[in-house]
C-alpha cells in the first residue's frame, strides 16, 4: 500500500517525565501506523501511558525520542509554531465535553472554524449548522449546553472536532460519561462521519460495548504497545 495513505507513523517512541535521577520513563519502543479513513481502539490499564502517547500524537507534547511523522512530516524536533499548526489538523474528543457554557451548541462549533483563516463567519455558520445537522442536533442549534443532554454535549464535541474536516481524530474516553444507549449513538456517529470524511480515529477507552467499530484494536501495558490488531 502506498505511503501516502499513512495518517501516522511512530518508531521507537520514547517518553519520560521528569529529570535526571527522578527521570521515569513512561513508554517505551512504541510502533504504530494509522491510515487515512482506519479506526483504531486502544485499551489498556489506567497509568499504562495511553493518554502521554495521545497527547504525543495531538502534537500537545513534544517528542523527546523516536520518531513521530503526521502526514508524513516529522514532529522530532519542530518548532511550538510548528505543532500549533498540526493542532488544527486535528480534531480532539475528551470525556468531559469541554464546550463553554455562555456559548450556543452552534456558537461552541462554529469557535473551531473560526482558527482557520481562510473561511468566513458566514460560512463558518452555515458549515456548523450543517454537521449539527449531521449529528442529528439541527433542532437543538440554538441551545446552551445546560439545555443539553450529556449524549447531546458529546454530540456537539464530536461535531466541533470533525466540523473542520481533520486527517485524524483523538478521542480520549469519549462514552465514559455516557449510558449505554448514547454511547453506541456517539460512536456511530463517529464512525459514520469518519468514513464520509476519510480521516482516521484513534480511541483511548475502557468500555467494552464499543470495541466492535474498530478495524483494529491495540493494546497498551507499561508504557508498551503488547497488542496490535492486524491491518
Amino acid at each position: 500500500m502506498m505511503q501516502s495513505n499513512f495518517i501516522l507513523e511512530i518508531t521507537k517512541l520514547n517518553h519520560y517525565f521528569g529529570t535526571t535521577k527522578l527521570r521515569n520513563q513512561i513508554l517505551f519502543d512504541v510502533n504504530l501506523i494509522i491510515r487515512s479513513g482506519e479506526i483504531v481502539i486502544m485499551t489498556g490499564p489506567s497509568g499504562s501511558g495511553k493518554t502521554t502517547l495521545l497527547t504525543l500524537i495531538g502534537a500537545l507534547r513534544s517528542v523527546q525520542e523516536g520518531s513521530l511523522k503526521f502526514i508524513g512530516q516529522e514532529l522530532f524536533g519542530v518548532s511550538n509554531e510548528r505543532l500549533v499548526q498540526v493542532r488544527r489538523q486535528i480534531g480532539y474528543i475528551f470525556q468531559a465535553h469541554n464546550l463553554l457554557d455562555f456559548l450556543t451548541a452552534r456558537q461552541n462549533v462554529q469557535m473551531s472554524l473560526e482558527l482557520q483563516s481562510n473561511i468566513s463567519q458566514w460560512e463558518a455558520k452555515i458549515q456548523s449548522e450543517a454537521i449539527l445537522n449531521a449529528v442529528k442536533l439541527g433542532n437543538r442549534i440554538n441551545y446552551y449546553p445546560s439545555d443539553l443532554s450529556g449524549g447531546q454535549k458529546q454530540r456537539v464535541a464530536i461535531a466541533r472536532a470533525l466540523v473542520s474536516h481533520p486527517k485524524l481524530v483523538l478521542a480520549d474516553e469519549p462514552t465514559a460519561a455516557l449510558d449505554s444507549k448514547s454511547g453506541r449513538d456517539v460512536v456511530n456517529l463517529m464512525q459514520e462521519l469518519a468514513k464520509e470524511q476519510n480521516c482516521a480515529i484513534l480511541i483511548v477507552t475502557h468500555d467494552n460495548r464499543i470495541l466492535d467499530i474498530a478495524d483494529r484494536i491495540i493494546q497498551m501495558e507499561d508504557g508498551r504497545l503488547i497488542k496490535q490488531g492486524t491491518y
